[in-house]
Order: C-alpha cells, then structure tokens, then sequence
C-alpha cells in the first residue's frame, strides 16, 4: 500500500497495519493533509460521523487532462486505486507511480489500495455461484478474506475525512470489479456513486446475482424451477 496526498503535514487515518500483497511489508496507513484542514474530517459523512457516499471511476483511455477534469467535475478530493497490479504501458500516465506524483501535484490524494484489487480465483466449494464469471467469483469469494477486510477499512477511513473515488481501468462499473465493492459498501447502507462523464454519475443498483441474507451479502446459485414450462 502507498499513499500520497498535497500538502506537508501528516495525520493518520489508521491506528492499524496493513500487508503489501506485493511486497510483504507491513506499513501504517497515513494521509497528509494541508496545515489549512488541521487533520479535520472533511469526507461525506452522514449526522452519525459514518461515511454517507463514496463515489467510482474508471480511467479507461482517457488523456490525463481529461480524466484530471472529470475528477474536478465531480469535486473528488481523493483516489484510491483498487487495481491490483498499476501499471499500464499503453497509458503510462495511469501507472501507479504517476498517479502517486501527478495527483498530489494537482490537489489530489492517492491511496493504492491492493487488498481490493482483482485477479482472484474462485475457491473450491464457492458458496458465490450466482455468477457465472469466473473472474466476478473469484472476487466475490475475496470479499470474505481478511486481506480484504483491511483494505475496506482503509477505504472508509480515507472516505470519513474526504471525498473519495474508488479507481480501477475499465471503463463501465458493470464489467469491473468495483461493482462487487460497491454492493460491499451499499449493504452497509454507505451510497455509491458511479461517475460517468464530466456531467453524468449513476447510482449503484444491487449487482443481478446479489442477495442480502440475514444482513449479509450473498451470490447464491440460481434455485431451478419448481414446475418450468
């Protein structure tokens, strides 16, 4: 995990530790902020202190101007990335390396996050066959490790003191992994927003194959019919 924000002064957003993925080291999770914010919250929180919405984005092929103007438009205040390898040869601006110094550079903070990162496998004995991608499996068996656990948590802790868009490549929410994350956070009552263009942003339905069971977010196998026709 990394992270990078404007500014020179330091505050936590986690007490805990998080493992790299990658690495294997174990870091606090920190944030700076400008001296003119003094550590305050300033994320999109409800009268409770929890957060209200976390916004999400795909960069896809967009020129950095652009995807750099689309964040304005939308007021996002801080990325985490939840691609879990950054890099990209075709569009180096959107490597995770660049991003850590462009972002900042323009009054955004980055935060990769590759505990929410795709690329899982499905697990022998997925309770989650409602999806019949692998790769949607895969990860919806992930949402119940602890890897993952951790990086939600620093995701919603980013989220309470700044307004925040969840990144990854594709495009459209629907064909990413980020549709998973975000019916994570929307069955924790947490709003989505996906963001479409400079002027357009979707809220997040429930993913087709989601189920919520005793509180719990579910992807059953579809039950065949009593009587089919």
């Amino acid at each position: 995990m990394s992270a990078t924000w404007p500014g020179r002064v330091t505050c936590a957003i986690a007490a805990r530790t998080t493992r790299s993925t990658r690495s294997g080291a174990t870091a606090p999770i920190t944030s700076p902020c400008t001296r003119a914010q003094r550590c305050a919250a300033s994320g999109d929180m409800d009268v409770s202190g929890r957060v209200a919405t976390v916004w999400t984005v795909g960069h896809s092929t967009r020129p950095w101007e652009e995807f750099l103007a689309l964040l304005r438009a939308h007021r996002i205040e801080a990325l985490a990335d939840v691609r879990r390898f950054p890099g990209s040869r075709r569009y180096p601006w959107f490597a995770g390396e660049a991003l850590a110094r462009e972002l900042p550079a323009a009054g955004i903070g980055y935060l990769w996050l590759p505990q929410l990162g795709g690329r899982r496998k499905v697990r022998p004995g997925s309770p989650n066959g409602g999806w019949r991608n692998a790769s949607f499996q895969g990860y919806a068996d992930h949402l119940d490790s602890s890897e993952f656990a951790d990086g939600l948590a620093a995701l919603l802790e980013l989220a309470a003191r700044h307004r925040t868009a969840v990144m990854c490549a594709e495009a459209v929410w629907w064909r990413c992994h980020r549709a998973l994350i975000a019916d994570v956070l929307k069955s924790r009552g947490i709003e989505v927003v996906h963001i479409l263009d400079a002027s357009h942003a979707q809220a997040h339905p429930y993913t087709a194959p989601a189920r919520i069971v005793d509180g719990r977010l579910l992807y059953p196998p579809a039950q065949p019919e009593l009587f089919p026709p």
